[in-house]
């Protein structure tokens, strides 16, 4: 009887991981890029993100003439992007290739849409306000925009996240230079378009509704690297965001806090890298989210080698688990990431023998992972940005930027899975 049991348990395990292993081989196999016609006529700056109903809205920035800008967006039905519709446009815009602005949808009425851009004040180059956008009727007409911060005071306010929540409003989250101000001629720049002294970088969070009431205003973190993105995911009553940090030793490791009902956490670090660089990496993470799962990827130079990482969230323990390398060969980072039942669907950049490509990998919950298959050849430039990743009911989107010296454009394509 021992026995019998033994082989039972022997054949439970092996039969378990046969159901598994095969993800490694055959999970992207089918695989297939299907291009959809861009709306964009010249623009860069892609921002993808699918409503509670399961509508793609792509926004883009449009470069009107050397010194106007447009935030546009469009829709995806029946496989084709609809005509763009403008949200707003500007002189005095701060356009920057990692510091892009979004369209977000509320959750209790698809008509209601929020959107944000990045406008100077006349103070300083790197001085500019969030401004955010709201739509009652589709994106048909838009409010007059208002600034979600309300510390008044000309300083770098970026790399927003926004996110609809189920009591009606939106969360948001963003990079705060409030402290960060001191005399001109004692401002450094950090190598990345960006002058920075005095106080640290702060990490904050508001809410807003419809009618551009502002709630919640909180400070999350009081010293975090100067110009990565924020990223947000909202699982049930939990809040997580992550970020990437920055220590009095200059540690730039990714960190994350939480809330669940009306209490925040403290930062914590998703994983001990060790990333010590005494400037901005601009390379944050990214976090998603389904019902069963969380997962963050994000990118380090930890002890001077290039890595993809990817950890799912432990729920048990309010953590993350022990991070799984995805790249093949040297990453640029610049990670996306969206969930696709057990698995993890992660982009990324990676330098080849051959250039520089789009890479796709899928990781399951058990950490095995897919081979990696090419999206696109690109460039490694800032001017070729942040690919973009969704997940709508039946297809994977994916949407980025070729640039050279002389244009500029949006690609879109879905992968129907």
């Amino acid at each position: 009887m021992k026995n019998y049991f033994l082989i039972l348990s022997l054949f439970t395990i092996v039969s378990c991981q046969n159901n598994s292993t095969p993800l490694s081989n055959t999970f992207l196999d089918s695989f297939q890029l299907t291009p959809i016609e861009s709306p964009v006529h010249s623009g860069g700056e892609p921002n993808l993100f699918v409503s509670k109903n399961g509508q793609a809205y792509l926004s883009w920035v449009e470069y009107i003439d050397e010194k106007t800008d447009a935030l546009m967006f469009s829709k995806l039905e029946n496989e084709r992007w609809t005509t763009p519709k403008e949200i707003a446009r500007g002189n005095d815009w701060f356009v920057n290739w990692a510091d892009f602005p979004s369209l977000v949808v509320y959750k209790n009425n698809e008509q209601h849409l929020a959107a944000h851009w990045l406008a100077k004040r006349a103070e300083g180059t790197y001085d500019y306000d969030i401004h955010i956008s709201q739509s009652k009727n589709g994106g048909e007409s838009w409010s007059p925009s208002f600034i979600i911060h309300r510390d008044s005071i000309a300083a770098e306010h970026g790399f927003v996240t926004m996110l609809p929540t189920d009591d009606g409003k939106i969360f948001a989250t963003w990079l705060d230079g409030r402290f960060t101000k001191v005399e001109a001629s004692k401002s450094k720049d950090d190598g990345h378009g960006h002058g920075h002294g005095g106080g640290a970088m702060t990490l904050r969070t508001a809410t807003f509704d419809i009618d551009g009431n502002i709630f919640d205003e909180k400070e999350l973190d009081n010293r975090i690297c100067d110009c990565c993105q924020t990223t947000t995911t909202i699982v049930g009553e939990k809040t997580i965001v992550a970020f990437r940090d920055r220590s009095v030793d200059e540690i730039r490791d990714i960190s994350f806090v939480q809330k669940t009902k009306n209490n925040w956490s403290t930062s914590t670090t998703v994983n001990m890298d060790q990333w010590k660089i005494a400037g901005c990496p601009v390379n944050g993470p990214a976090i998603a989210s389904n019902e069963n799962h969380t997962a963050i990827a994000w990118y380090t130079q930890a002890y001077d080698t290039a890595k993809v990482k990817l950890a799912f969230y432990d729920f048990k323990n309010n953590t993350f688990t022990s991070p799984i390398q995805i790249n093949n060969e040297t990453p640029l980072g610049r990670v996306g990431i969206t969930i696709l039942e057990n698995s993890a669907l992660v982009t990324w950049l990676e330098k080849t023998s051959e250039g520089t490509d789009i890479k796709l990998i899928a990781v399951n919950s058990n950490g095995i992972k897919s081979d990696s298959k090419t999206i696109s050849k690109t460039s490694d430039s800032r001017k070729s940005g942040f690919p973009q990743i969704e997940k709508t009911k039946d297809k994977v989107i994916f949407a980025w930027t070729e640039a050279d010296d002389k244009s500029s454009i949006i690609k879109t394509a879905f992968w129907k899975y």
